[in-house]
């Protein structure tokens, strides 16, 4: 005699509530919480960031695959130097 296996039914796992995003209109950075990242990032031209990123570039030897690196690098010493 063949036995019936009865195939049992798993139950849905429960779906995580979506977060709402903090609209309060303070104008805050939603990662940082820093108010003035947008002035900041605004406050560093482009052109600046480029030639500094590309000195970094020279000075690695020429060196391809890091330009990533190079750029936040630059912006970063850019930030700091206008704060």
């Amino acid at each position: 005699m063949a036995e019936t296996v009865k195939k049992t039914r798993t139950a849905a796992k429960p779906r995580k509530a979506a977060t709402k995003k903090a609209g309060n209109g303070s104008g805050s950075d939603p990662v940082t919480g820093n108010r003035h990242a947008d002035a900041q990032e605004q406050s560093v031209p482009q052109q600046e960031v480029a030639q500094l990123a590309h000195s970094y570039w020279q000075q690695r030897g020429g060196k391809h695959g890091h330009h990533m690196d190079d750029w936040f690098r630059a912006e970063q010493e850019l930030r700091t130097r206008v704060s």
